[in-house]
């Protein structure tokens, strides 16, 4: 006789990842139809993809007020407001990343592109999940979801610039995926569980704390390339410069708010119990980024390539904040996000704008008079770089005080220091743009009237966030603060 071993099975409770199943079944819709139409509709494409993107935000709405187990699926997903809130800002910015696509290729004179929205759908899945994984098994999967779309997003126009930023992407994201799995591997080493929940009570009673610092310390590497930390920047001005424009808004917001919100639950639940080994490690992190993209950015003519090394110092700032452990580093750093994608999704719709077409004026001395040939296009451009720039009353300006605030309760008033005097250098080529908009002639002769279409909306609802976040900051305070705890 041979003996039966019953194997316990979690119980299946699938309304915790209905978000994640509507965007990948609004997304094999799209490539259904790409595939056996006759001849396929950007509009049709644009609809699908805002359905899926609707149907996902109402189902993880219904998760704010959700009662049952803090994981479900046999503790592979957390169901916490954390989760949520972060899956509402993922989806925000992929609606407008639709409109800015749509938009983008209409106007480029490319082919239609029927894969967009499909590729992006299945990225914002992944995005999703990862911010609502409580395993580091799912996170891994997630990240490689997420990732393998946007390497394909990047080169998807098929120009030469972007075959080489999407071959890059996939270079340095393969390697650093490396180090996230050994990472990863460590954790179970020092553990024997890659549970995020079960990681921090492990840790807690003790655990091989030598190898949990080395699996912490990997798994950094992992993040700070998502995030596009310094040192593991490498790939980011490249890649912002080469993917099509619309790509380059969806990704520097989305992207940084799912990795940042699985590099806070792996922080503050997994790893918790070394936070005070962690944290000088974010502290350093953040000051080469701060430096690092401050400094970088003064020296670019590209206006992508500037944008994408101020992306570099504001996930420095964001790092800032998360020095300071708990609820108040992860108060101070969902605020800087939902800032800071209101801030890049419209300079980067401002840049698609100027584009005539395609990618054809992205250049610094583009923008010279650009005040007096296009005054709505400079005004939107003016305000998002303020607001980059921390010039109150813009969104920009509050996320800097909360995140230094955090840094400064933290006892890590040093590194406030660096990021004021980063924030004073970083100042120079944001205003060096409005500079030759509002005070030189232009270089050539003015463009034809540019059809705004989408973009005027996703720039408008931009700057309307980034103008209310900088007045009003009391708008989503209570919701950050109820989202602001982790349950495990």
């Amino acid at each position: 006789m041979i003996a039966q071993v019953a194997f316990p099975t979690p119980a299946l409770d699938i309304e915790p990842i209905l978000p994640e199943l509507a965007l990948i079944g609004f997304a094999i819709v799209g490539l259904l139809y790409e595939a056996f139409s006759r001849r396929s509709e950007p509009i049709v494409h644009l609809v699908v993809g805002l359905l899926g993107v609707a149907a996902s935000g109402v189902t993880a709405l219904r998760l704010w007020g959700w009662d049952g187990p803090s994981t479900v699926l046999g503790g592979a997903i957390s169901t916490d407001r954390f989760g949520v809130l972060a899956r509402i800002l993922i989806l925000s910015a992929a609606a407008l990343g639709l409109l800015l696509g749509h938009q983008y290729f209409r106007r480029s004179g490319d082919e239609p592109r029927g894969e967009f929205t499909p590729l992006l759908l299945f990225a914002t899945s992944g995005m999703t999940m990862i911010v609502s994984a409580a395993d580091l098994i799912v996170v891994f999967l997630a990240l490689e979801i997420l990732s393998l779309s946007l390497y394909v997003l990047t080169g998807l126009t098929g120009r030469r610039a972007a075959n080489e930023a999407a071959m890059k992407y996939f270079l340095l994201g393969a390697f650093s995926s490396a180090f996230f799995l050994y990472g990863i591997a460590m954790a179970y080493g020092a553990t024997g569980t890659t549970k995020i929940a079960a990681l921090a009570t492990s840790l807690t009673g003790g655990g091989e704390r030598a190898l949990a610092l080395l699996a912490l310390g990997l798994l950094a590497v992992g993040f700070g390339f998502k995030v596009s930390a310094a040192p593991f920047h490498m790939w980011t001005p490249d890649v912002y410069e080469g993917a099509p424009t619309a790509v380059t808004a969806y990704m520097s917001a989305a992207t940084k708010i799912a990795a940042f919100a699985a590099l806070i639950r792996v922080l503050d639940v997994a790893f918790q119990a070394l936070a005070w080994d962690w944290g000088p490690v974010i502290w350093g992190l953040a000051a080469i980024s701060v430096v690092l993209g401050s400094v970088l950015a003064i020296a670019q003519t590209n206006v992508k390539r500037m944008l994408a090394y101020s992306s570099i110092a504001h996930a420095g700032f964001i790092l800032t904040g998360l020095t300071a452990p708990g609820a108040v580093g992860i108060r101070a750093a969902l605020f800087y996000l939902v800032a800071y994608s209101a801030m890049t999704l419209g300079a980067f719709g401002t840049v698609m704008l100027v584009s005539s077409r395609g990618e054809d004026r992205e250049r610094l001395d583009d923008y010279a008079g650009l005040g007096r040939t296009d005054p709505v296009a400079a005004g939107l451009m003016t305000l998002f770089l303020l607001s980059l720039a921390g010039i109150p009353p813009t969104a920009g300006f509050i996320a800097k005080v909360n995140v230094f605030s955090a840094a400064i309760g933290a006892g890590y008033w040093g590194l406030a220091l660096v990021g004021v005097l980063a924030s004073v250098a970083a100042a120079f080529f944001y205003l060096r743009v409005i500079v030759l908009m509002y005070m030189q002639e232009p270089a050539d002769e003015p463009v034809p009237d540019r059809p705004v279409g989408l973009a005027g909306p996703v720039l408008a609802l931009a700057a309307v966030a980034t103008v209310a976040l900088g007045v009003f900051p009391g708008l989503i305070v209570e919701v950050i603060r109820e989202a602001s705890v982790l349950t495990w």
